[in-house]
């Protein structure tokens, strides 16, 4: 079993020091993956700002967490499918859209099951997706912003799903509950 360095405030690299410090303010704590990021305080900043950039993107509540949940279960992410079920619930995102993306199941809502569909081709592809799968997003209501914000998200989740995969970050206790696996 590999592992990497859960850092805390203290031991990590002085670069790290306050983007902690900005992560423990925020969450009330510093989650796992943050400590982890924290060993090359290059990654931790862009992680962060990643995150900020696709939370202000064109995206809903709901469609960012298609988003992520999609690429987290492609990926068998055992820290952030719980992760972001927690933080599902913190958005106030419908329970039944969180189960059914835990689950690999349709959405009932066409629009975000088109998301979760061209998100999987995309993550699936490594982004090459046919035509068809693009002009059948574009039919259930979407533009080529979401393409591109798609893959936005899409670089935040392989920052955190390859480092927890790497790292085998334990689930935060807050998370938990919502513990997962494929």
């Amino acid at each position: 079993m590999t592992k990497l360095k859960i850092h805390n405030i203290e031991s990590a690299p002085e670069g790290s020091k306050a983007l902690l410090e900005q992560s423990l303010k925020a969450n009330g704590m510093i989650p796992g993956l943050h400590g982890v990021l924290a060993g090359a305080p290059g990654i931790l900043e862009g992680y962060q700002t990643l995150h900020k950039l696709f939370t202000e993107s064109s995206f809903d509540k709901d469609e960012l967490t298609v988003v992520w949940q999609t690429i987290n279960v492609e990926h068998a992410c055992h820290y952030c499918v719980p992760a972001h079920t927690a933080i599902a619930g913190m958005m106030k995102v419908d329970e039944n859209i969180t189960e059914s993306l835990r689950n690999e199941t349709p959405l009932e809502n066409s629009k975000l099951e088109a998301l979760r569909t061209f998100t999987l081709a995309i993550t699936r592809n490594r982004g090459h997706v046919s035509s068809e799968e693009l002009q059948a997003f574009y039919a259930a209501g979407y533009e080529e912003r979401q393409v591109l914000e798609i893959i936005l998200g899409l670089s935040q989740k392989v920052i955190s799903n390859y480092t927890n995969h790497i790292a085998n970050t334990p689930v935060d206790a807050p998370f938990q509950k919502f513990t997962w696996s494929k």
